[in-house]
């Protein structure tokens, strides 16, 4: 899943098993995988591995990029088919093996490289399309930075950012289309308004609740013993 790991139901957790869960539920979180791979992944049973996978992915869209083959109509939308059809699988697995934590380094890299292959190769403006890597990279940054304080992003963020497979999905059928320039815009903005409200609301929320828990931390320290006591001999008669 894409929240925060519930904790383990016995109360002495073992210490390797709690960082093993800890440690995929980060990195599912920042593959970002939208409504599409969440629908999937469950059926696909043991999936593909992500890491192998991903770097047959990348060379074979470069392998095209390099033949000349993106230049336009359904050469354009096959890019995207290919992160979908071997990248969607992996999100079935685990993530736990020695090189899966370059699995989100991969999948990010992989969406921003058919993001500028096919916009370029689709005239869109190249302004458009760093606006657009930079809200996605933002977006990846806030993730990271979030989970690594134990602040986990809601799940619906994850779903209405559409996940890379929608975003590229769209971005392709726009493209071989002959549309992508006003698709890209509408993309762009939405996800600008999505992701940097969600971001600004949650930390300005974050900051506010810290400052009350310090609020009332100074409070307690002020108090003298008598009030302190006072207080407490208060509460007790209500209850």
């Amino acid at each position: 899943m894409i929240t925060q790991p519930q904790a383990l139901s016995t109360d002495t957790p073992d210490p390797d098993e709690e960082r093993r869960r800890v440690q995929t539920a980060r990195l599912l979180a920042y593959r970002d995988d939208g409504p599409l791979v969440h629908a999937l992944a469950p059926r696909l049973g043991k999936g593909l591995p992500p890491v192998p996978t991903l770097l047959v992915a990348v060379v074979a869209v470069i392998g095209l990029a390099v033949a000349g083959q993106l230049t336009s109509g359904f050469w354009l939308l096959v890019p995207s088919l290919i992160a979908l059809v071997l990248v969607l699988p992996t999100a079935a697995r685990d993530h736990l093996g020695r090189f899966d934590w370059l699995t989100p380094p991969l999948v990010r890299g992989l969406e921003f490289l058919i993001i500028i292959l096919v916009g370029l190769a689709a005239d869109a403006p190249r302004w458009l399309l760093f606006v657009l890597l930079y809200v996605v990279g933002y977006h990846t940054y806030d993730t990271v930075y979030r989970t690594r304080q134990s602040i986990w992003p809601p799940a619906w963020v994850f779903h209405a950012g559409l996940g890379w497979e929608l975003r590229l999905l769209i971005i392709g059928v726009a493209a071989a289309a002959g549309q992508l320039t006003w698709v890209l815009a509408v993309l762009t903005a939405y996800l600008l308004v999505l992701f940097s409200v969600e971001s600004v609301y949650s930390w300005v929320k974050l900051d506010k609740a810290s400052a009350q828990a310090g609020a009332d931390a100074e409070q307690d320290l002020e108090a003298s013993p008598e009030e302190v006591q006072e207080a407490s001999t208060g509460e007790a008669d209500k209850g």
